[in-house]
């Protein structure tokens, strides 16, 4: 069995309001900003600062509130879709500034909205397969750098933050089973086109979609409906399976965690599959959706302010680019 034992989180220093923002789009309002997406501030990275830096600041945090050694992680990885290298793994980079002993395994995945869950279920599969005992797992991102000045939809949602998970043979949340999934026809929906192997040198070019959204080729998009229509296909099915899995009845779950998207993305969620609005976890209103870091930052928030407590059972699912999807239930000791 596998156990989250700490968790953790960093965001950075810097505060960008939607009275900041609107002053860029002043076809917005404040107001405007609040209901659409749910979110009133986000964290911003520093110029310099990057995924790997945010991630060494949010373990180093966790080893400090619990007390852990950071000779006793065996393995460490590191989801993330903004690493501060192509090579080396900045994981690599994290088990040298972190004190973790270079008999630990270490690597990078390339994971967003989902990533958390599927790095728990790596983790899972390493404490039962006999190789690690001690899983430190670190989520960080920096989507805020792949944005567009212009891009004030994306601009609006997207906060920046990195968190740090324990996962070991003891805790205080069993892990239970996991329903992963992948649907890569819709890769395009949500996609950073050029600078890796694929188109190495920016193009400088941009169209507009079918929504009145610009494309550029050398920053982030998100076809906002195709995404919103694959999360309404995808999380209702993910949620019979992660039940199925788990042999639970929906009346069996005490609370749901889910990938902070959007506000109005996780209503409707809530509204389609019928979940009580008091057991269903809707925070982003002072970070913006940090993409792989959004579950953990919940769970921790919860924990921290005993919105769930022992003996709960805690639905959890992230689901996004890739597209990808990944849910388990966590059971509270």
């Amino acid at each position: 069995m596998a156990y989250i034992k700490a968790l953790s989180y960093y965001l950075p220093e810097r505060i960008v309001t939607n009275e900041e923002l609107v002053k860029e789009f002043p076809e917005w309002s404040v107001d405007k900003v609040a209901q659409k997406v749910g979110v009133n501030s986000r964290h911003l990275a520093a110029e310099g600062e990057t995924a790997g830096d945010m991630a060494l600041k949010a373990a180093q945090k966790l080893f400090g509130d619990y007390n852990i050694d950071p000779k006793s992680i065996d393995f460490l990885m590191l989801c993330t879709q903004s690493p501060d290298y192509f090579l080396p793994s900045t994981s690599c980079v994290l088990q040298d500034k972190l004190g973790i002993p270079t008999s630990a395994g270490a690597f990078d995945y390339n994971l967003g909205c989902s990533g958390c869950v599927y790095g728990m279920a790596i983790a899972k599969g390493l404490i039962a397969a006999g190789v690690a005992k001690n899983v430190l797992l670190l989520t960080a991102e920096t989507y805020n750098k792949y944005l567009h000045p212009s891009d004030k939809s994306n601009r609006s949602i997207f906060g920046d933050g990195a968190a740090a998970c324990l996962v070991s043979t003891d805790g205080f949340a069993e892990i239970g089973d996991f329903s992963l999934g992948t649907d890569g026809s819709g890769a395009n929906n949500l996609i950073v086109k050029t600078g890796a192997s694929r188109q190495k040198d920016t193009t400088g070019k941009y169209i507009e979609d079918e929504e009145g959204h610009i494309w550029f080729d050398d920053y982030l998009y998100m076809n906002g409906g195709a995404i919103f229509n694959f999360t309404l296909d995808a999380v209702p099915a993910m949620m019979k399976d992660i039940l199925v899995k788990n042999k639970l009845e929906k009346e069996e779950i005490d609370y749901y965690i889910f990938h902070q998207a959007n506000k109005f993305m996780l209503d409707t969620i809530r509204k389609i599959c019928v979940l009580p609005k008091d057991k269903f976890y809707v925070n982003l209103a002072e970070t913006g959706n940090t993409v792989s870091s959004t579950v953990l930052i919940g769970l921790k928030d919860c924990i921290d302010n005993q919105i769930i407590k022992r003996g709960d059972r805690i639905m959890i699912s992230g689901f996004g680019v890739g597209l990808s999807w990944a849910g388990t239930v966590l059971y509270m000791q």
